[in-house]
């Protein structure tokens, strides 16, 4: 079996010191190269938790976890950024494009993180990137110029900027209307089908959860189902 880009294994989440509480309570998880799932659950569920967690964001309480191979358990904080730079992808809700920066410097910006220093190559990658979402005559355009629904397709750009096999995304259509949810549905979807581009999508969207090829329901720290759409 080909390897995952993302294994869970018993993974618990617990905060406090006199009084604990248990936010996660052994989840397992596996996700393939090229999935597109959704991971929905009521609020308390443990969504919030579970995805700092896959972002290497926070680490387990006990349990393992493993990015695209690699055991995270005997990295560093070091460890984790790197790791993190290269094989995961984010996008929220809230877009967190910087104002003061046009759209292709936005996409930019992980590219020069993970180098420290700007290169020829990377103004063409950034603008290709933004033609694939529909954005190329935007490039110059500042995050307040843009639609809620560009700024989106600007943060789809930049979390593929280093070509990431995987992609956490959080609430990404919780702002929009309808239409324009469904055409950043649309705009995910195609990256995932062409480039094989892992997606887990946070959502409380039951029409975008229905969509993706599996649903994942959290509950109480705990995964109770996991079930994956019939045909095409």
């Amino acid at each position: 079996m080909a390897e995952p880009v993302l294994l869970l294994e018993g993974v618990f989440k617990s905060y406090g010191n006199g009084v604990v509480t248990e936010v996660l309570k052994g989840v397992d998880l596996r996700v393939e190269r090229g999935e597109f799932a959704a991971l929905i659950g009521p609020s308390g569920s443990g969504k919030s938790t579970l995805l700092n967690i896959l972002g290497l964001l926070d680490r387990p309480t006990r349990g393992r976890l493993t990015i695209a191979g690699e055991d995270t358990a005997h990295l560093d904080d070091a460890g984790l950024t790197r790791l993190r730079g290269r094989t995961i992808g984010f996008v929220f809700q809230f877009h967190h494009l910087l104002p003061g920066l046009s759209a292709v410097e936005n996409v930019m910006m992980p590219m020069i993180a993970a180098t420290g220093r700007t290169s020829k190559e990377m103004v063409p990658r950034a603008r290709r990137l933004l033609e694939r979402v529909g954005l190329g005559e935007k490039a110059g355009a500042r995050p307040n110029a843009l639609s809620g629904g560009q700024q989106q397709r600007v943060a789809i750009a930049r979390a593929l900027a280093l070509d990431p096999p995987l992609v956490l995304a959080d609430e990404p259509t919780g702002n929009l209307d309808t239409k324009t949810a469904d055409q950043i549905f649309e705009v995910m979807r195609e990256f995932n089908r062409e480039l094989g581009v892992a997606f887990l999508i946070v959502t409380h969207d039951p029409r975008l959860a229905t969509r993706c090829d599996r649903t994942i329901d959290l509950v109480d720290g705990r995964i109770v189902s996991d079930r994956r759409r019939a045909g095409p």
